[in-house]
C-alpha cells in the first residue's frame, strides 16, 4: 500500500487520493449560501488548485460527477462549467440531483484525473 499516496488526510477522509498515475478527489463544494453560478466557480478552482498542486490539470480530468440540490439549476451550473472545461479534452460526466451535505451547498463535483506523463 505503500504506492498510494493521500493528500490532505483528516480522520475522516483525504482531499485526494493518487495511485497507478489517478487521481481521485474528494468533492468539492463552493461557499455556501452563495449562488450555484458562485459555488461553481468556487468548487472549479478547488479542483483546479488540488489537480495543480498534483501533476495535473483539467485537460487530464478523465471523469466528473456532479450533483446539484436542484435539478432546476443545471442550466446556471452548466453555464459556469462550460467556461472552465478544456474544450480539446472534455471528461465524461455525470450530472445528477442530490441532497447536498447541508442546504447551503447547491453544486458538488467529484474528479477522476491522470497525473504525470499522459
Amino acid at each position: 500500500m505503500s504506492d498510494i499516496q493521500r493528500i490532505n488526510p483528516g480522520p475522516r477522509m483525504s482531499q485526494a487520493v493518487i495511485h497507478n498515475g489517478i487521481i481521485w478527489l474528494a468533492g468539492q463544494v463552493g461557499t455556501p449560501g452563495v449562488s450555484v453560478a458562485d459555488q461553481t466557480h468556487d468548487m472549479l478552482a478547488s479542483v483546479d488548485a488540488l489537480l495543480s498542486e498534483n501533476g495535473a490539470t483539467k485537460s487530464c480530468i478523465l471523469q466528473a460527477t456532479i450533483w446539484l440540490a436542484d435539478m432546476a439549476d443545471f442550466a446556471e451550473m452548466n453555464a459556469v462549467y462550460d467556461a472552465w472545461i478544456d474544450p480539446a479534452n472534455p471528461p465524461t460526466r455525470a450530472c445528477g440531483e442530490a441532497a447536498l451535505a447541508t442546504p447551503e451547498y447547491k453544486v458538488e463535483i467529484i474528479v477522476v484525473a491522470a497525473v504525470g506523463d499522459h
